[in-house]
């Protein structure tokens, strides 16, 4: 069990579907082997090249590397393989590292659970100019029974991410200088934090985003980026916010001629993954871990790089990393 005592409960009807597609999988041993045994622990950069709709200025220059979706576990994602993530992500010699939230572990199909006492100091060895910047993800909340029932924080994997020298943000935005502007970034709060049906003391509602507090720390008219575990926000971001940058569905963990079966947003495949173009940018990140059961077929896990403010389109590259 993990060191909050909580396995998290998930949608049935995505629970269902998972599991009978990687029970499927199974049927024909080549695909079954590949997508339970060697999918999941490929691991691989994408990099998408945006010139932002939103405000950017002119010549400047940013490079971020995401990773999205860990989910702390043996055999899925041990800690030496956390290292071997942490190392490829400091090669990609980002501006500035952020961190997408979901650290803890989502499965029952697991050997043994990784705390957050081991992971964190080891993403603590994250190293970027502009620093290392982190939200927290559902499945951070889900698994902390002490925050469940307090209907707030702190949560464990938020301290032991603080610990380990990563700041955290909570509808909350920082300024980064570099080249002598300040682009933002900011952090929301979960929007499934709590879990549906508990009774949670002065907290009505699910989520702990707070949006317009958020927007309200940026000054008008200055760059920013948004760090969103899930992506369903997307719709309410304003034209003013450069760049949103979500994990959370793994790209369905399973997808196919570019669509997913199942996708855990009300929007389906909308925002299943990758980069899209509405009323401003989002990308939407594969992630590294697995959820609910350790199967992927069609996106591997991936780290994520963006360089904005680079001219050409924003397709998306991917590289096999290991």
């Amino acid at each position: 069990m993990p060191e909050n005592g909580r396995r998290s409960p998930v949608s049935i009807t995505r629970r269902t579907v998972l599991i009978g597609l990687g029970a499927t999988a199974l049927t024909g041993a080549g695909t079954g082997a590949y997508a339970v045994g060697v999918e999941p622990m490929r691991l691989t950069v994408t990099r998408y090249r945006l010139r932002p709709s939103g405000p950017w200025p002119s010549g400047l220059r940013l490079r971020i590397v995401a990773l999205a979706d860990i989910h702390a576990c043996e055999p899925w994602m041990s800690l030496a393989r956390i290292e071997g993530i942490v190392a490829a992500a400091n090669a990609l010699r980002g501006d500035v590292i952020v961190l997408l939230g979901d650290y803890v572990s989502g499965m029952r199909l697991v050997t043994r659970y990784v705390d957050a006492a081991e992971w964190a100091p080891v993403l603590g060895r994250l190293s970027a100019p502009l620093g290392t910047h982190a939200i927290l993800g559902n499945h951070d909340w889900w698994e902390d029974k002490t925050a469940q029932a307090r209907g707030t924080g702190p949560t464990i994997a938020g301290e032991a991410l603080k610990r380990a020298g990563i700041r955290v943000l909570e509808n909350d935005a920082v300024p980064l200088a570099i080249g002598g502007h300040a682009v933002w970034l900011a952090g929301l709060g979960d929007q499934l934090a709590f879990l549906p049906g508990r009774k949670r003391h002065g907290h009505p509602r699910i989520g702990i985003d707070d949006l317009p507090g958020t927007l309200a720390k940026i000054p008008d008219g200055a760059p920013a980026i948004l760090m969103a575990h899930e992506p369903d926000i997307f719709p309410q971001v304003p034209p003013r916010i450069a760049l949103t940058l979500s994990g959370h569905t793994h790209g369905g963990q399973v997808r196919l001629f570019g669509r997913s079966p199942v996708v855990p947003s009300r929007y389906g495949n909308r925002f299943a993954y990758g980069h899209v173009r509405e009323q401003t940018d989002l990308i939407v990140s594969g992630g590294l871990g697995n959820s609910i059961a350790p199967v992927r077929l069609g996106v591997p896990p991936e780290i994520v790089v963006v360089d904005l403010g680079d001219a050409g389109n924003a397709a998306a590259e991917h590289a096999f990393f290991a």
